[in-house]
């Protein structure tokens, strides 16, 4: 991959990120928690002047898998405003342990964000 289409893919996973936080009503502080905790300079150079920016692969696997529940939400409850509502509704799988999946994924591990998205996957294949 080319540095430039590197740069590109950063700037527009970031973009995307950013749409979704702000779909699903989130904070700056949730912002930061879902992208690995980046220093304060570093997150606000990522969400002023993402164009700027390289992302270590951490952000990049978090990035990635935000893009996929989001997607995944999409497929599985058409309607935008259900869809972007479901992170922050309690939820009564085992894995959720009736938080909702936006609480799972503010623990700040990568891992949870997987679980989410791997959930999802499964309802989506009706596992």
């Amino acid at each position: 991959m080319t540095d430039q289409s590197q740069k590109m893919l950063f700037r527009v996973g970031l973009e995307a990120f950013f749409n979704i936080a702000k779909a699903w009503g989130l904070n700056a502080e949730q912002e930061a928690i879902l992208l690995g905790c980046p220093a304060p300079p570093t997150f606000s150079s990522w969400k002023t002047d993402p164009h700027s920016v390289e992302l270590n692969r951490d952000a990049l696997e978090r990035i990635s898998y935000i893009l996929g529940i989001y997607k995944a939400l999409r497929i599985l409850l058409p309607e935008q405003a259900a869809a972007n509502e479901w992170v922050k509704q309690a939820n009564s799988a085992e894995i959720f342990g009736g938080q909702s999946a936006l609480d799972r994924m503010l623990s700040g591990n990568v891992s949870d964000l997987s679980v989410a998205r791997r959930y999802l996957d499964a309802m989506h294949e009706g596992v």
